[in-house]
């Protein structure tokens, strides 16, 4: 009796999950682009970027006008006794994705206690139009408790909105967090290879960790085309490769009040690159942070801190 009371609670929080997801996708975004915002520039002492508010709300009104709202708000993700030092590892992931999650959580993304660490993995998604992802997230956040999701729909330049919302969303419920991995679900990640860099890094806490690229040219066709006319350079600001990378907590504050002056940016790794630069924060490269993969050697993937599109099935665990 107990079982099936769990199984129509378990249900009818489902329906409700998906008429909530219906209605609120029907509805316009929340709130109104400030019109007496005119651009923001930002140097780094290079190259100058001039950030029109207009050409962005032109092209992606959407990412400008949407204020963050949790449908699953992850409240159990950080919450516990006072402990080791928590690593999160944060993991951008789509409403379909449940097989690659199983994958992952057998595999790097187990809570454990690891090297002084205590590590805690949260998935972060968006919604989906069809029921049955709707469902499984239910699913997957009753019985794990590491779902966090929110109202706007997955898709490519949403992902940028993921950003936005989980600075908020760590500011807010995670403040236990020391150090936050932020990566893909499409990728081999080394917990022990990462607490061991925090340990031997000196001064891990003031700079943001990852495979930094410098300058990269702006792409004005294919999967990652930017307009001209909501970007003129030719050359992006320094970012982290959006395959991974390590921030410290107190990063944080600082990150989550750029992202409410400066505009989204369509493509993530950029737009954390702008916040990084509004922010005035450093980087700290590292080529363990290996996001264009490595040969099918047992040993590399030991010394990496992460491997970026592999099959974890190949990887043994961690």
């Amino acid at each position: 009796m107990k079982c099936s009371g769990a199984r129509i609670l378990l249900i009818a929080g489902v329906f409700w999950l998906s008429y909530t997801v219906w209605i609120k996708l029907r509805q316009p975004p929340q709130g109104n682009p400030d019109p007496s915002r005119g651009s923001v520039e930002l140097s780094d002492g290079t190259f100058t970027f001039r950030l029109d508010y207009a050409a962005f709300r032109a092209e992606f009104p959407q990412l400008q006008s949407y204020r963050c709202r949790e449908l699953i708000p992850g409240d159990g993700v950080c919450s516990g006794p006072p402990g080791p030092p928590l690593l999160l590892l944060a993991v951008k992931s789509h409403p379909a994705s449940s097989a690659r999650w199983a994958t992952a959580r057998r595999t790097w993304a187990r809570p454990r206690v690891l090297g002084g660490y205590r590590v805690r993995p949260v998935f972060l998604v968006g919604v989906s139009p069809d029921p049955r992802h709707l469902a499984l997230l239910g699913q997957e956040s009753g019985e794990f408790g590491d779902v966090v999701l929110w109202d706007f729909a997955e898709s490519h330049h949403n992902l940028s909105l993921k950003e936005r919302c989980f600075l908020r969303w760590v500011g807010a419920r995670c403040e236990q967090a020391d150090f936050i991995f932020k990566g893909d679900d499409d990728e081999f990640v080394n917990p022990p290879a990462m607490v061991a860099y925090l340990s031997q890094t000196p001064n891990a806490s003031h700079v943001i960790h990852g495979n930094i690229q410098r300058h990269a040219a702006v792409m004005r066709g294919g999967k990652y085309r930017v307009s001209p006319a909501l970007f003129p350079q030719d050359k992006y600001p320094f970012f982290p490769s959006g395959g991974g990378f390590l921030m410290p907590r107190a990063s944080v504050p600082a990150l989550a009040a750029a992202s409410v002056r400066i505009p989204i940016f369509p493509l993530d790794d950029v737009y954390f690159g702008f916040l990084v630069l509004a922010a005035g924060l450093r980087y700290r490269h590292d080529d363990q942070f290996r996001v264009y993969g490595v040969q099918d050697e047992q040993c590399l993937y030991a010394e990496a801190m992460l491997v970026h599109g592999v099959s974890l099935d190949r990887v043994e665990e961690v």
